[in-house]
């Protein structure tokens, strides 16, 4: 069968894709960023990729009339004040494609919305699912709640916590109850789903069998990494508090962390678990669920991440307006070494960052990091998804990578951190030479005065940087 799949480059994404073509199937991968989408070379066979935008309807003509099913899994939580308006554009003119199309099966993974008082975030993901359910095809949405997974932005969020601090001092939604589900779940859901006539036009809820506070979900994590917390709840933490408190210690950005707070406040319990019975699943409980997400950390097998997702930066571009650098108006520090190894040096330049560091000054860009986060930026706390492996469009610290060609030996990374400007970093081996430049183009008179303020700090830290790469 023919599938369409939005959110291609997304966490649930690029999980479910190698499953669909396990399955037999031919995915037809929409992404709005084709530079972004780099599936691993044994799945490109049954791929074929499709550039569209949701918010633009005549982008969306290029899809085929002959695919057979589609899955929405498209999100914009963090990426706009207004998200809730873009999202319910995005689903019309969605239903609208695929009305065109000879699709009659279309699946949307939304959260539990069954309280009477929602979020502005689970409102939004109701008045999609809604508009979805318009279409003239069979519609199926499954709902989630916390998913727990390897890259995930809940675990994620919950491991900064935990293995940060010993004591927390938090705010009182953490006696609010949930029911979180393993990723490895979620896709079995999403995928089980798929052309099966019991699921046709209804919601499900899909969690894990535990049914726990978020205080229970910390202490557990603890338990699970041998970790002793403490945990003390205090009323007087308003949201806007607990959304700095979320965001200086976690590596969320601060739009992420006000959403997130607000749908914490919300109790996220199934209804039901018929689907369990009607796809013959058995969902892990919540301990399982991270004892499985630690086992592919400890083998470097994290296929996604939130983290190289936009809305962890709270940035909404497309990286080929980005990856030309520009020379006119622009400040660079350019420094050549003489390598010793190439290999070793290409290997120092694809392992830079998160774990591994800078190669010289850690403590001076750890203090940078914590500048970023007092003006709002994501500091230097989402690290890296794989320590070996770069993609374009994954994340490094606060760097977002625009272009990675280990054959070419060339990096080139854009930075997220809040600037009087725009800067870009490139790394490249020429011969026997690494070339290493760091560009920054300056707006207005502060760009200008913050780069000679920093200027002293830069040719330190350059310098120590390109020795130690090329050494």
């Amino acid at each position: 069968m023919k599938i369409l799949l939005t959110g291609s480059t997304g966490y649930i994404g690029k999980r479910l894709l190698p499953v669909l073509i396990e399955l037999g199937h031919e995915v037809i991968c929409c992404v709005r960023d084709v530079k972004r989408f780099n599936p691993p070379e044994s799945l490109q066979e049954n791929i074929t990729v499709l550039k569209l935008d949701l918010l633009d309807e005549k982008s969306l003509n290029v899809i085929p009339e002959d695919i057979d099913a589609a899955y929405y899994l498209v999100h914009s939580m963090s990426s706009a004040d207004d998200y809730q308006s873009l999202e319910e554009i995005s689903a019309i003119n969605f239903r609208n494609a695929i009305k065109k199309t000879k699709a009659n099966h279309v699946i949307y993974l939304s959260g539990i919305i069954n309280e009477t008082e929602l979020s502005k975030h689970l409102t939004s993901r109701k008045n999609v699912e809604i508009e979805l359910s318009k279409g003239d095809y069979n519609f199926t949405a499954l709902r989630a709640g916390i998913i727990i997974g390897s890259g995930s932005a809940s675990f994620e969020i919950i491991r900064d916590l935990v293995e940060k601090l010993p004591i927390m001092v938090t705010p009182k939604w953490l006696h609010t109850k949930c029911q979180p589900i393993g990723i490895s779940d979620v896709i079995a859901f999403l995928s089980k789903s798929l052309f099966n006539p019991k699921t046709f036009n209804q919601n499900f809820d899909i969690g894990g069998p535990d049914i726990l506070t978020y205080k229970n979900m910390l202490l557990d994590f603890g338990k699970v990494r041998n970790l002793k917390r403490k945990i003390f709840v205090v009323p007087i933490m308003t949201p806007k508090l607990s959304s700095y408190w979320l965001y200086f210690v976690t590596s969320t950005s601060y739009k992420l962390a006000t959403s997130l707070v607000h749908s914490m406040k919300i109790e996220v319990i199934c209804r039901d678990t018929r689907l369990n019975r009607i796809l013959d699943i058995q969902p892990l409980n919540y301990k399982g669920s991270l004892t499985k997400a630690f086992s592919k950390i400890e083998n470097n097998e994290i296929i996604s991440s939130w983290k190289d997702a936009y809305s962890s930066s709270d940035l909404n571009f497309n990286i080929s307006v980005f990856i030309k650098v520009p020379s006119f108006g622009c400040f660079k520090d350019n420094r050549i070494r003489t390598i010793e190894n190439y290999e070793d040096c290409l290997e120092r330049i694809w392992s830079i960052g998160g774990e591994n560091g800078w190669y010289y000054g850690n403590w001076l860009w750890r203090i940078r990091g914590f500048m970023d986060k007092l003006f709002g930026g994501v500091g230097l706390r989402r690290g890296r998804t794989n320590p070996s492996t770069i993609n374009v469009g994954d994340s490094i610290d606060f760097w977002r990578v625009l272009y990675a060609n280990k054959e070419e030996g060339r990096l080139l990374l854009f930075a997220e951190m809040k600037l009087p400007g725009e800067a870009w970093l490139e790394f490249k081996i020429v011969k026997n030479e690494l070339i290493q430049t760091a560009t920054f183009r300056p707006l207005g008179l502060a760009g200008r005065l913050y780069w000679y303020s920093v200027l002293p700090f830069h040719g330190l830290i350059f310098k120590g940087m390109i020795k130690n790469i090329a050494q």
